[in-house]
């Protein structure tokens, strides 16, 4: 709850918690059992924010975090917070927020797409929990798709460079090393399971502008971006590795600001564990150097977990605002969490912060928080405030309500199929039927075939950025076919004398269309980040 410039968290008999505008950029946890409150924090603080005029992403794994839409009403807990506290004399208010609602599977929000061009191999990898061979193939098909200028869009461009680079390895192995046919075919594999898990829903255009999620209402008040996860929970590989895109991202391109009195952007990380599972030392490394820094860019970010003791300790230790419900101590294990949670707090002598942890009731938590020199309070046991939203799941009517409305809407809805990697070689052909002397006759008769049995394509869309959306190309499915035809032309480039391979035609006609794409301004400027902040990785 948002009062006198400071956001109150939660109150005892003896004093209210609040949490520092200012220093609120110095990241936070939340943590807790299942059932002991932590959706109840997380809604207060994303309601504080947005009052601020701070706009918030988050994930709603549960389908509940929709009642921010919403305005609340009250129930005996909260009648008797808002009495014992003196909450409406604070600024306690019922309401509803402005809300985005967004899902990657495009069912429940607004649709959320990623190039795999602006993902990269080094994430792509994690993804697919690839092996440092298997990964350094992945590096070399996109190195050679880069080169080409062939961009990689959606997973059938992917699949067709990966064909192409495995048939033209002796090309490729004197300046990149060995290409191993059993990796690329481990790859190809990997990508039929990550197809299952909603891949291709998540990989292609219009790509997600970051800077859609740093919106204010007509009032000032931050955009709440609400990012449907239930469905995506089932594929916690993507879910995190999208995070972390936004998390790297966001560290990449937002411009240093220093101190401010507010942050520009919070993110909060739901279900943090699934980005820390099985991450290699090199990797955590990365992660926390990110967190550490990207305050400076005015963003602040608050992992939600079960345990601190998920987080690792380096991350944990970037953590200064610490929200802390129950934790069962009922096995040795649980006993250990207890104690790690415990000792993350600086000791209150009225109280034993270790047993509280075990005893705290639902909606009651542990806090301490950064004061005015950035010191850590003492840990105080609290009521969590109530939050002035609606409890609970909202309509499905009003959810597609909101979701129509949305001035987005235009931008992201319809999915766009812009010329790349998968389509380029069957335009060429169609535009040069001279170029069939250089493929295989039986070759060229399957992918006209196929072109014959493909359906339609889409029809434009205009977005904010662009009157209309370039006409897409008819889009075959022989996947292999266009591998091979991938191989055959563009190992007939010409050479120049210092060795280096002048663009061909096809090249060129990438460049254009990529040029008169608007969407691929976006993807153009991001492209390549996180090859850029986690490619010297080994």
């Amino acid at each position: 709850m948002y009062t006198e410039e400071k956001i109150l968290i939660g109150c005892n008999e003896n004093t209210d918690v609040f949490l520092l505008p200012k220093l609120a950029n110095r990241h936070g946890l939340i943590a807790g059992a299942t059932g002991t409150g932590k959706t109840v924090t997380l809604k207060v603080l994303a309601e504080s924010f947005s009052d601020l005029g701070v706009p918030v992403f988050l994930a709603d794994m549960k389908g509940d975090i929709s009642g921010l839409a919403k305005i609340g009403s009250g129930n005996d807990f909260i009648t008797k917070n808002r009495e014992k506290y003196g909450l409406d004399a604070k600024g306690f208010k019922f309401k509803e927020y402005p809300v985005e609602f967004w899902d990657l599977f495009g069912e429940k929000g607004l649709p959320i797409r990623v190039t795999l061009s602006e993902m990269g191999p080094v994430l792509l990898s994690k993804i697919l929990n690839l092996s440092e061979a298997q990964s350094g193939v992945l590096n070399i098909v996109f190195k050679v798709a880069d080169e080409h200028c062939l961009p990689i869009i959606d997973l059938k461009d992917l699949k067709s460079m990966i064909n192409y680079v495995v048939e033209n390895k002796a090309q490729f192995e004197g300046e990149y090393g060995a290409i191993a046919d059993k990796s690329a075919n481990t790859i190809l594999r990997s990508l039929i399971t990550l197809e299952d898990q909603g891949g291709n829903d998540f990989f292609g255009e219009p790509a997600l502008e970051l800077g859609d999620f740093m919106q204010l209402d007509d009032n000032g008040m931050g955009i709440i971006n609400i990012l449907d996860a239930q469905k995506l929970s089932l594929s916690p590989e993507i879910y995190s590795t999208f995070l972390l895109w936004m998390l790297s991202t966001l560290f990449e391109t937002m411009p240093e600001v220093g101190d401010m009195d507010k942050p520009k952007f919070v993110f909060f990380f739901d279900e943090a564990h699934l980005l820390f599972d099985d991450m290699s030392p090199e990797f955590a490394k990365k992660i926390e150097q990110i967190v550490r820094l990207i305050r400076s860019k005015g963003v602040g970010v608050y992992f939600i977990s079960q345990s601190p003791a998920d987080i690792p300790d380096d991350v944990l230790a970037q953590l200064g605002n610490r929200v802390q419900h129950a934790l069962h101590a009922y096995t040795p294990k649980d006993q250990k969490a207890v104690k790690v949670a415990a000792e993350t707090f600086r000791a209150n002598p009225d109280f034993d912060t270790a047993e509280v942890i075990s005893n705290l009731g639902i909606g009651q938590a542990l806090v301490s928080v950064l004061d005015e020199k950035g010191v850590p309070t003492v840990v105080e046991q609290v009521d969590i405030v109530p939050p002035q939203s609606h409890i609970g799941a909202i309509e499905d009517e009003l959810r597609q309500q909101l979701i129509d409305i949305s001035t987005l809407k235009g931008k992201y809805a319809q999915a766009l199929d812009a010329e790349s990697a998968y389509e380029l070689l069957l335009n060429k052909i169609n535009e040069n039927p001279n170029m069939e002397s250089e493929v295989a006759p039986e070759v060229i008769e399957e992918v006209k075939a196929q072109a014959q049995q493909a359906p339609a394509p889409a029809e434009p869309v205009e977005t904010v950025e662009s009157e209309a959306a370039p006409e897409q190309p008819q889009q075959p499915g022989a996947v292999d076919v266009i591998g091979g035809i991938l191989g055959t032309v563009l190992a007939g480039q010409q050479q120049t004398k210092g060795g280096r391979a002048k663009k061909t035609t096809t090249q060129k006609v990438v460049e254009r269309a990529a040029t008169q794409a608007a969407s691929t301004v976006t993807r153009e400027v991001t492209k390549g980040i996180m090859r850029g902040i986690f490619g010297n990785m080994k």
